[in-house]
């Protein structure tokens, strides 16, 4: 007969057991209901922990087996006993502990590698409170946006019973976890305080008898967000001065940033700097191993060992050795452009590549040779372009549909550069990623890269991709990708001071067609153009102005496309920033452009789609001021907007026949400019309440000549045009 469920005990009196080298600890009432529910309130970065899988969550970066056990040990020493070693001494010292150590050293040095292996040390032992791996172009993980939430998510995985505390502060603060709270509160509210509770409440009492728990940082350098950084930094220093009892410990890693530097390099943190260790015998044991472990599935290098005795020989590996320096990003690089098959366009082999890496000066030269290998493949430059200025990395089958050509043409560039690029093994789903970030460091800096030097006007190519993907597409990679980065790429573009903005917008109107499935350039271009007509830092709004009624008018006018009434009638989201109150002179000139464009495309969208005119009424120019609604305010210089093209239409509409009444109600002759000024601004809809909107209106005096005449008696109430 079974047992009844009261009747089954499975390790009831257990605490603090290990499972596969990890301690597990094991409180009373941890409450795993409550964190299954806490976990999705959060929203934590999955892929940001030492936990990721690597290969698509970059970096991918590990200590080779019996490599950095020196600087390991000085790292784990600060963590468990507060003694310190000094560099080039292994003789300790009692000292009050530093609660945080910053770890330093230049790219490719091995600082991930070894965060990774802190880690890991701390998981487990049990005293591993959080981990996070920034990186740059990985999404949310190359900001601090979700920083605060993903140590919250992890604390409460390590110390359940922080999990109520969490809670209640969500609770107590209902906008804790929406942009609009500062980083420094979430980690107060999320993080710190929580995990003080806990202490104080005795709860981890076991876990602390072996040390203080411990944070791990790595390449706080890669985060793009510098202030957010400051203030994380500012605030933990500032928090541990007021409790400097509190047994955690933070572990950063990064390379040696200004903004870092002048924040970390004070008395209350002990530095690490990696480049004053030796790394050549690490190296070394590296490679042989490495070596080693490949001649077991390589024939060829098999064969020659037989014939030919050792390989490399033991003068070969000296020079490969001193030629790195200590770096084990270019030892790994090396190995990997030494060991790759051989392809039709390449077909030496490892013997006779090993020679020439020891020509080769550093990342830079290795990363220029190995492009070289597939820079005469058809959509070379756009595939390596887009990977430099993702967002985020996407799969083979996602940069495909993005870029709308075919997979196997992705897949044949990739090949020929797996020593510096991750190239998955299925099209849809791991990511393609760069093994190390400076290789888009190097793909974007000139002066190193030249002929494979990826421009900053490319963000609008890719803005023109993103666009066509997020309204072709109705699921999947591309189509999310688009989405989300458009306005991203598109403002990148726009705010570039290295590209002349009018000159690579004739140059992209030149180019077409990009794709011959894609939505008409012209529309990318009309609802570009409009977003950035009131931005500071464009010097001919009448330009942008012009263009985007032409470009409205290209559209509509063109052949037949299936996706121009969804560009007509949808709303395509995208975030304006840096929108600042500026006027824009609208004269005689300017308005017949806008008049005439306009009746062409009257006429073209009545003919060809009859209905979507009707969906959004005509604006009659009585009203002094045309309202935009956002989808979401994010402040008086920023807000995510959903636009249409006929949402476009309109509001040219209303600049055109606004502007006619105020002249024919001035009766100034010859008609004076008129400043048509844009404003983010609150109002009141009767509808739903207040709301954040682009305020379109004209100055109410017409002035020429010292001359003023007040058209605008009085303001109207901002109307809805929705």
């Amino acid at each position: 007969m079974a047992a009844s469920s009261s009747d089954i005990h499975v390790f009831p009196n257990a605490r603090d057991f290990r499972i596969d080298q990890q301690t597990i600890n094991i409180w009373e009432n941890a409450g795993s209901n409550e964190r299954i529910d806490l976990i999705p309130r959060l929203n934590p970065i999955t892929d940001a922990s030492h936990t990721r899988n690597r290969r698509t969550s970059p970096p991918d970066s590990a200590c080779f087996p019996g490599t950095r056990k020196e600087v390991i040990r000085g790292i784990t020493v600060w963590a468990d006993t507060g003694m310190i070693v000094l560099p080039y001494s292994m003789v300790p010292y009692r000292a009050t502990t530093p609660h945080v150590y910053w770890f330093h050293g230049f790219a490719g040095s091995g600082k991930s590698a070894i965060a990774l292996e802190i880690a890991k040390i701390y998981a487990g032992s049990g005293r591993l409170l959080a981990s996070y791996f920034f990186f740059r172009n990985a999404g949310d993980r190359s900001g601090m946006s979700r920083f605060a939430v993903t140590l919250a998510s992890q604390l409460a995985a390590a110390v359940p019973t922080t999990t109520s505390f969490i809670q209640a502060a969500i609770d107590a603060e209902p906008g804790l976890l929406t942009p609009s709270v500062s980083l420094t509160t979430q980690m107060e509210r999320l993080v710190y305080e929580p995990f003080r509770a806990a202490v104080e409440r005795g709860d981890i009492a076991n876990a602390l008898a072996k040390g203080p728990f411990v944070v791990v940082i790595d390449g706080l350098d890669e985060c793009v967000d510098k202030q957010g950084v400051i203030e994380f930094i500012d605030h933990m220093l500032d928090y541990f001065e007021r409790h400097p009892s509190i047994p955690l410990r933070f572990f950063i890693a990064s390379r040696v940033e200004e903004h870092i530097r002048t924040r970390l390099q004070n008395d209350g943190v002990l530095m690490g700097n990696l480049d004053s260790h030796s790394a050549y015998k690490d190296i070394e044991m590296f490679l042989q191993g490495s070596f080693k472990a490949a001649s077991i599935n390589d024939r060829v290098v098999q064969e020659y060992v037989r014939a030919h005795g050792e390989w490399p020989t033991r003068l070969l590996m000296d020079q490969l050795v001193k030629h790195i320096g200590g770096s084990f990003v270019l030892a790994s690089t090396i190995f990997k452009f030494i060991v790759q098959p051989a392809t039709e366009e390449d077909s030496s082999t490892p013997m006779e590549r090993l020679p020439l890496t020891l020509k080769i000066n550093g990342l830079d030269s290795l990363y220029a040779q190995t492009l070289a290998r597939s820079q005469h493949l058809p959509h070379f430059r756009e595939i390596i372009s887009t990977i430099a200025l993702l967002g985020y990395p996407l799969s083979i089958g996602g940069l495909a549909d993005l870029l709308g050509i075919e997979g196997f043409k992705v897949i044949h560039v990739l090949l020929n550069l797996q020593a510096i690029v991750h190239v998955p093994g299925t099209d849809e789903e791991d990511d393609v990623t760069v093994c190390h970030t400076s290789l888009h460091d190097f793909l974007t800096e000139e002066s190193r890269s030249g002929e494979f030097c990826v421009p900053p006007s490319f963000n609008l190519y890719l803005s023109y991709h993103a666009f066509s993907s997020g309204l072709e597409k109705s699921d999947g990679p591309a189509y999310k990708y688009g989405k989300q980065f458009f306005d991203s790429h598109w403002e990148s573009f726009v705010l570039s001071d290295a590209c002349d903005f009018i000159k690579e917008v004739e140059r992209f109107k030149a180019r077409q067609p990009l794709r011959i499935d894609g939505i008409p350039y012209s529309a990318l271009l009309c609802t570009g153009l409009f977003s950035c007509i009131f931005l500071e830092t464009l010097d001919d709004p009448l330009y942008a102005l012009a263009e985007c009624a032409n470009h409205l008018v290209s559209t509509v006018e063109g052949p037949d496309h299936f996706l121009k009434p969804r560009w007509l009638q949808e709303p395509f989201g995208y975030y304006i920033h840096n929108f600042h109150d500026r006027t824009v002179q609208i004269n005689e000139q300017i308005l017949e452009t806008l008049k005439h464009g306009l009746q062409r495309a009257s006429s073209a969208i009545h003919a060809k789609f009859p209905d979507i005119l009707g969906v959004k009424p005509h604006s009659t120019g009585e009203e002094a001021e045309y309202v935009l609604d956002f989808a979401r305010g994010l402040g008086f210089s920023d807000a995510y907007i959903n636009l249409s093209g006929i949402d476009i239409f309109n509001v040219l509409g209303w600049i055109v026949v606004r502007a006619q009444l105020k002249w024919e109600e001035a009766k100034i002759m010859p008609r004076p400019s008129l400043e048509l000024k844009g404003e983010i601004r609150g109002f009141r809809r009767p509808v739903d309440g207040r709301r954040l909107g682009i305020v379109f209106s004209f100055d109410s005096e017409v002035r020429v000549a010292g001359v003023t005449n007040d058209s605008d008696q009085a303001v109207a109430t901002p109307s809805d045009p929705n």
